[in-house]
């Protein structure tokens, strides 16, 4: 075949040449034109205006007042008690103490002339969140308020309640509660016990991935973070110490905790009791076997063999479970601790768990039961005396280091603890033994 010769300016002329940019412009025009109205209308979904939700918060509070409030409510008290996990005086007192500690928790009037939430709604918004572990956003359907302004709630709540009540409910046993937990203990076969130690740990979901390892243990095998609690039989929490990182164990919280700050300064106040003869002059609690061997700790008996460690191990065991019996109770009334927390920043983290601690003590006390054991003193004869620290805080505000080093090695004693637990295992034979067989 031939090749026919062509002539390529004869093909593409000038105006072709031109004609073919004219068009090329056009299209790049037209791309120009979409990409900038996408950009508006992307500019527009993301800095536009803020979509207003008329939310009736009026009719939000006619209601929760009919339902609870009122002279004649819908709900009865007992329904009241188990939704805001406490009595209504209590809420109410709450309620009252907040609205004097901050105007945040007072009814005010907004920018156009329309009231704010009442302290009964913001309350009651907090209490739902810690009872049911409910998002925010799901109260919005029935409370009508905003998912950002419960968190906000949940927040002043939480640092209301511990400036306000933190002192009351989150401090260590006077001088007479001390004699009745003693009295109480006693009566159980432990004298001289101010109450049973144990640590919990709390999920962190949202834990930043960059702390994420100091976090996680790998028991969990999540990021947590651990509550450090001593209880007592009416299951009140008296010393709570949370915050410390999930990877650390029972032994590192301990050293880390205030626990025993008041015994080394000497403002603790003294214990004295006899056990099978021998006197002691310091209280203790009862713990688990990972706790070190202090006079201040008895543990059980690891693998007991004769009839009296093992009878010693079930009574210890028992009456060591008031912590762990305040722990369930703790996670059932409050279900927040009981799920993984949802909260980005650690003090948020801790703040909450404070304030269902200083919850739960107030709902024991204002629930407190009138019956207690009967200490038969016939059948007991060794009696246990709490009397005032001997060291006063105004008198004598900065103890010498000497006395403070010799309290200190009078809590670690281990010589002390093993003679303590000789004499209670044999106390708790020599009461229990005939009883048990």
């Amino acid at each position: 075949d031939e090749v026919e010769d062509t002539d390529e300016f004869e093909v593409f002329t000038v105006e072709d040449l031109i004609a073919e940019d004219e068009i090329f412009d056009e299209i790049v025009a037209e791309a120009e034109l979409k990409g900038e109205a996408s950009t508006v209308r992307r500019r527009r979904r993301h800095s536009g205006p803020k979509r207003y939700i008329p939310r009736n918060r009026e009719k939000a509070l006619d209601d929760l007042v009919a339902n609870y409030f009122c002279a004649n409510p819908i709900y009865t008290d007992e329904m009241f008690r188990r939704r805001f996990r406490m009595n209504k005086p209590l809420f109410l007192r709450i309620v009252h103490a907040l609205s004097n500690w901050s105007p945040y928790f007072t009814q005010r009037v907004d920018a156009i002339g329309r009231n704010s939430l009442t302290s009964l709604q913001k309350c009651t918004a907090a209490i739902r969140m810690l009872a049911y572990a409910t998002s925010a956003d799901q109260l919005d359907e029935v409370l009508k308020i905003a998912a950002s302004t419960c968190l906000e709630i949940l927040g002043k709540f939480a640092e209301g309640v511990i400036e306000t009540f933190g002192d009351e409910y989150l401090r260590p046993p006077r001088i007479d509660e001390l004699e009745q937990i003693l009295q109480e203990n006693e009566a159980r076969g432990f004298p001289g016990c101010m109450g049973s130690i144990d640590c919990m740990h709390w999920a962190w979901k949202n834990c930043p991935k960059g702390w994420a390892g100091q976090f996680t243990s790998g028991k969990q095998g999540v990021p947590t973070m651990i509550l450090e609690a001593v209880a007592s039989k009416n299951l009140r929490i008296w010393h709570a110490f949370f915050g410390t990182p999930g990877s650390q164990n029972d032994i590192n919280v301990l050293n880390k905790s205030p626990l025993f700050i008041q015994a080394i300064k000497g403002e603790a106040p003294k214990v004295h009791y006899t056990v099978n003869g021998n006197q002691y002059d310091m209280g203790y609690y009862l713990a688990d076997k990972i706790y070190p061997e202090w006079a201040v700790f008895v543990k059980t008996v690891s693998a007991p063999q004769s009839a009296e460690d093992k009878l010693f191990s079930l009574r210890q065991e028992s009456v060591r479970k008031d912590v762990e019996c305040a722990f369930g109770v703790l996670q059932s009334r409050f279900n927040i601790v009981n799920r993984p927390s949802r909260l980005w920043k650690q003090a948020d983290v801790i703040n909450v768990m404070q304030v269902c601690v200083i919850l739960h003590n107030m709902i024991v006390e204002d629930e407190k039961e009138a019956i207690r054991d009967v200490l038969d003193l016939n059948e007991n004869p060794s009696a246990t005396i709490a009397i005032p620290p001997e060291v006063h805080t105004n008198e004598n505000p900065n103890p010498s280091f000497a006395e403070a080093l010799r309290r200190n090695s009078a809590i670690k004693a281990r010589p002390t603890h093993r003679q303590l637990k000789k004499d209670l295992i044999e106390h708790i034979w020599q009461r229990y033994g005939n009883k048990e067989n």
